[in-house]
Formats: structure tokens, sequence, C-alpha cells
């Protein structure tokens, strides 16, 4: 094909492609709380001219948006909003929301000491039952990631929830989850291992702990101890059994942050469950390799796309179980 042709082809491809992300509909839902107004968006497919389903999709931790950026680390990643994306070119609606006190969130913040895990399940089921309520949407779905998965799981029980995703979800208590991270990293010296030992074995108990080592700030400080305390009283495993809906649990392999061993110790939780794990796949569902430089570059790359396998694994378990 000559050179003038290639350019014209690409050039129409491109702006085919724009023009199609373009006819998505977005919708902006804004709710108010006991704590304050929290807001996200709802993506409609193309021609969304009469009911359709649609998925709720819950970020995991930290300061994490809807879009799956987190506020800790530069650049975006945009994860949570390709996943809408592809959703939406398979027909199928979805919420995505701001955690408190970001985005379409921040006036439901709180000050850190005041935060509970209970918080977050609290807002969760807020936009869960406004979807659920909702006369334009058919079924309800739920995607968590990473944390989002165990929040997931507690909100959907009891609710006329259709389909529940668990993407990168932990199966362990946060205590155990933070031990297995600390033990895996070699560069962590035996004294560190102790202390963080004792801290968790002290949250565990409900008593916070005052005097943390500076290394360990970032993850103990006084602040964010309650939230801890509050967090570790939920175990995934159990949360996942009982639910009584078709389930995915989909992990990467070069998930840095959750391995495969949790998504395989979820899937025999419940037997309803479906495992796919993703091979070359990690936290943010970006193609990596497990060296953490390479790894770590994703986590602010929105060019990268979604793994391949996984986009179309999801979406194939949403439109199987919403859509027929």
């Amino acid at each position: 094909m000559p050179i003038g042709k290639t350019l014209l082809l690409t050039f129409f491809l491109l702006v085919c492609t724009a023009l199609k992300a373009q006819n998505f509909k977005e919708e902006e839902v804004l709710l108010n709380t006991e704590n304050g107004e929290i807001g996200g968006v709802i993506l409609f497919p193309e021609n969304a001219n009469k009911k359709v389903p649609v998925v709720l999709i819950i970020q995991g931790s930290g300061p994490t948006d809807k879009d799956g950026n987190s506020a800790a680390l530069p650049g975006k990643n945009n994860s949570l909003k390709l996943l809408a994306e592809a959703l939406a070119e398979n027909g199928i609606a979805s919420l995505r929301y701001d955690k408190r006190g970001m985005g379409l969130s921040k006036k439901a913040g709180k000050a850190e000491e005041e935060l509970s895990f209970d918080d977050f399940i609290a807002d969760a089921s807020e936009f869960l039952n406004y979807l659920i309520e909702d006369k334009r949407f058919k079924k309800v779905g739920i995607a968590g990631h990473s944390q989002g998965s165990l929040i997931g799981m507690k909100i959907a029980q009891g609710k006329d929830v259709k389909a529940f995703a668990s993407i990168a979800g932990p199966s362990l208590p946060i205590d155990e989850t933070l031990k297995e991270q600390f033990r895996a990293n070699p560069y962590n010296p035996p004294k560190l291992l102790e202390e963080a030992n004792t801290i968790l074995a002290s949250l565990k108990s409900g008593e916070q702990v005052q005097e943390v080592s500076p290394f360990l700030q970032s993850v103990f400080r006084p602040s964010i101890q309650p939230f801890m305390i509050s967090w570790m009283k939920y175990e995934p495993t159990k949360e996942i059994s009982k639910l009584n809906m078709p389930i995915l649990v989909i992990n990467g392999s070069t998930d840095l942050q959750v391995n495969v061993e949790d998504a395989q110790r979820l899937q025999i939780s419940n037997p309803k469950a479906k495992l796919v794990i993703v091979d070359g796949m990690n936290h943010v569902l970006k193609d990596s390799s497990a060296k953490p430089m390479e790894n770590n570059a994703t986590y602010s790359n929105p060019d990268l796309p979604l793994n391949t396998k996984f986009r179309k694994s999801v979406c194939d378990f949403f439109v199987e179980n919403l859509k027929k």
C-alpha cells in the first residue's frame, strides 16, 4: 500500500476511534449522605435508549479516584476508566465514583483519624442502592478492584446483584496481607519485621500504638490506625462464601501487591466462583513483567491499554450474566 494511503487509513481509524469514544454518554451522580456529598459518573453505552445492564466499579485502597488513579503517585493509569469504556463497548453501563475527600466526593472528606472502613462500605452501598432503584437499568453487577473487592462482597450480600467480579482482590484480612508483604520484601531487616508484627498484633486486639519507627510511619502512623483496626475485622474468604450469584475471581501473574494464591483462596471459598489467572498482567491491569521498576512504571502511564485477556474475560462475564 502506498505511504499516502497508509497515512490516510491510519488517520481515518484514529478519527473513528475518537468519534466512537465521544458517543459514550457520561452522567454525573451526586448523593447526599450524613457526612456530605459523594459523587461519581455513569458511563452509558452508545445509543442507550432503553434499559441497559450496569456495573458498579469500586476502586482499591489509598487516595484512589474513580478512574483508578492514586493521588500518592505521579501520573495516571486510568485502569478503571478503561474498564468502564470496555463495558460500554459491550453494551453495559457502569458507575464509578470518587472516594471521600477526592474529586466529586471532596465535600465528604473526613480527618484521617475519624475515617472507618465501614464508611467506605456505606458509600459503596449508597451507590449500589441508587443503581438498583434507577429504572434505566435492568440488571446490576459489581466489579471490585483490590480493596474494592472486599467492599463489593459486603454490599452485595442480601441485595439484588446478578454478578460479582473480584479483580486483584486480597483473600486474607489486611493484617495477614501486610505481614506477607513485609516478609516478601528482601530488604526488610528482621528488626523491622518484628516491629511490624508487634504493631499488627496490637491493632488486631483493638489497641493503638503510639511509638512507630520512621520506616513504618507511612503504614502505621497513629492517625491511620483506627481505620486499620476497623478494616481488620473483615475476612475476604468468609465474605465471598456468603455470596449467592455468579462470581468471577481474576488476578494477574505479575501483580506485585496481590498474588495468585489470593485468587485461588477466594475461588475455593465459594463453589459459584470461576477463577481466571491472566499471565503477564499486573495490579493496575496492564501488561508488565514482574520486575519492580518496569511494573511500577505502568501505574503512571495512561497510554497503556488494559490487558487483552483481562478485558475480554471481565466483559464476557458481565455480558453473560447481565445481558442474557
